[in-house]
């Protein structure tokens, strides 16, 4: 019985020493993802995230995504202004004897797809260019009325419009009938184009709207224009719209509820949201001390003189266990990239080796009574 309990003492501490060094885990411990941070030849800092870390934090420069700005609305004209590349159709009426526009049988001379030309004007007979651009249609019939006048006195001109190019906006995509929408008046708004598009396809997650003006590129959500009636920008002529799902993400791994990537359902995730999203800290293999963000700054942010880390590789540490930790894990904010790493608990290794060593104990106890 002595050998069988020396042998079986020797294997416990054979055991516990292999464990230690090769038991299969899930996730490492915070201690190993952290260690060397203290050192002056780290190439990473660590944070807490705490109450009194949060304003410092959020002075440091975004990551991810490029941060795109919006315009806030404003009024225009509530009719149309004509643009070169229009199109306008022009009968001219008189009724006077000896006209030169008419004949006796024809009292009308119908112009049908007049376009305005690049220097905003149109051609008219006997009358020559009249710039017509900048005006709205009745503006530019009366111009064309008065210079028909001078050669015509009885002339009556009648004029409707067609918007060209600059009249019209185009909705590329994210909607139920995107293409090319001409401008009702020059008070047509991102959400009035949408609706006429027939709205965000409801398949889209978290709905972005782009907007193209020239060279520069806009951006908000579709949430925002719906909260804030003040970011309804006003539309211009070849203005492009884009409704795309989110392309932003965050990676979970180690002892989370899922190892994978999730883009953002909202417009600002918070760390604890993002704990939500991927289904929580496993039980009995996470460590609720040791939740970690780990983000990569460019290189400018640790320029002398900026305020941001003291490296471009940053580890913020979360402490779940505590009302600090929990409530400043609500204000932490997840940049678009971010890995949301849950280290495994201490314990779960210490309770596999207890597992084994019960299960040699109890192997012994079997033969000790055969």
């Amino acid at each position: 019985m002595r050998n069988l309990i020396n042998l079986a003492t020797f294997m416990t501490m054979g055991i516990a020493l292999i464990a230690c060094s090769s038991l299969p885990r899930g996730a490492a411990v915070q201690s190993e993802i952290t260690r060397g941070a203290d050192k002056p030849e780290a190439d990473f800092a660590v944070y807490p995230v705490t109450r009194a870390f949060l304003p410092t934090l959020a002075y440091w420069p975004k990551t991810g995504e490029r941060q795109l700005s919006w315009i806030n609305t404003s009024r225009g004209s509530t009719t149309h202004i004509i643009r070169p590349g229009d199109k306008l159709d022009m009968k001219i009426w008189d009724s006077g004897e000896n006209s030169l526009l008419t004949s006796s049988e024809q009292r009308v001379v119908d112009l049908s797809n007049v376009v305005v030309s690049s220097n905003g004007s149109v051609f008219v007979p006997y009358v020559g260019k009249i710039v017509v651009s900048g005006k709205t249609p009745d503006g530019a019939r009366e111009a064309i009325q008065r210079d028909l006048e001078a050669i015509v006195p009885s002339a009556q001109v009648q004029l409707s419009f067609s918007a060209g190019r600059a009249n019209s906006v185009d909705l590329v995509g994210g909607v139920a009938a995107p293409g090319s929408y001409p401008m009702p008046d020059q008070n047509y708004t991102i959400l009035s184009l949408i609706a006429e598009g027939g709205g965000v396809a409801p398949s889209i997650e978290n709905p972005q709207i782009r907007l193209i003006r020239g060279a520069s590129i806009y951006g908000t959500s579709i949430d925002k224009l719906y909260e804030t009636p003040s970011l309804d920008t006003r539309l211009r002529g070849n203005d492009q719209v884009i409704v795309e799902e989110d392309r932003r993400y965050f990676l979970s791994l180690g002892a989370t509820g899922s190892e994978a990537l999730h883009v953002f359902t909202k417009d600002e995730i918070s760390a604890m949201d993002a704990v939500s999203i991927t289904g929580g800290i496993k039980d009995g293999r996470g460590d609720l001390k040791g939740i970690l963000i780990m983000r990569e700054y460019p290189a400018s942010a640790v320029r002398p003189g900026e305020r941001g880390p003291r490296e471009q590789r940053v580890v913020f540490a979360l402490d779940l266990t505590n009302s600090d930790g929990l409530f400043s894990a609500r204000k932490f904010q997840i940049n678009s990239g971010d890995l949301v790493y849950a280290s495994e608990s201490k314990l779960t290794g210490a309770q596999t080796i207890l597992g084994l060593v019960g299960s040699v104990f109890g192997i012994f106890n079997t033969v000790s009574t055969d």
